[in-house]
């Protein structure tokens, strides 16, 4: 499977879970500290804007990141970050799920469709960076992933994240931390916990050994 089709379906089975949820489910926490579902599904909403922008914003440079070095490990959040506090307050503002719903798919189906479109070796800019349009894809596998991991943390029944992006994601938060998770663990496991979404129990510290005392590895 090509970085794009891992994007597109990835981005296609997040979707579709946020448009199956009911609407006593968006006031439910999410994996995201802090946060409502609702909030998650707004945050996505501003995501799949990110995306069309920067595939619509060509730059004449070389590279100077890939997918994989896009992210850097970074502090937790404190709270205190104003755009997490907008996107509260806009999710808040939608009042009713089913207009969010209609937002997500609106533009989350256009964003999809421009990312099908667009010239995996054209380069393009975004948070003052260079990269192909294919690594860009690439490092939002892994953000799509996580996020889906968010939407389902108290709903679960809800679907997962394809299997091909839960190995993808892992393989790239490894190389972003520089450390390698257990095989023991499966790759749900492993972004849960490097990732500071889920503590690992007394064995699993025990088995991750040296990392362990890094965790998590916020990702930003």
């Amino acid at each position: 499977m090509t970085t794009v089709d891992l994007f597109l379906s990835s981005w296609a089975v997040l979707r579709t879970a946020v448009a199956e949820l009911a609407g006593p489910d968006f006031e439910r926490p999410s994996g995201c500290s802090g946060w409502l579902v609702r909030d998650l599904a707004c945050h996505l909403i501003i995501d799949a804007q990110d995306v069309l922008i920067t595939l619509a914003t060509p730059v004449d440079a070389e590279p100077t990141r890939d997918a994989v070095t896009y992210w850097n490990v970074v502090q937790p959040p404190t709270g205190d970050d104003p755009l997490d506090a907008l996107t509260v307050r806009l999710a808040a503002a939608y009042g009713d799920p089913a207009l969010l719903k209609f937002h997500l798919d609106d533009v989350g189906s256009a964003a999809g469709r421009a990312a099908a479109l667009a010239d995996p070796t054209v380069r393009v800019g975004t948070r003052g960076e260079v990269l192909t349009v294919s690594d860009y894809l690439g490092a939002y596998v892994l953000e799509w992933t996580l996020h889906h991991l968010d939407l389902a943390a108290h709903l679960p029944d809800l679907a997962g994240p394809p299997a091909d992006g839960l190995a993808r994601s892992r393989a790239m938060l490894e190389t972003i931390s520089g450390a390698a998770f257990p095989r023991s663990f499966s790759d749900r496991d492993a972004l849960l916990i490097g990732t500071g979404r889920r503590t690992p129990t007394g064995p699993e510290r025990a088995e991750l050994g040296g990392p362990a005392a890094s965790l998590p590895f916020v990702l930003g």
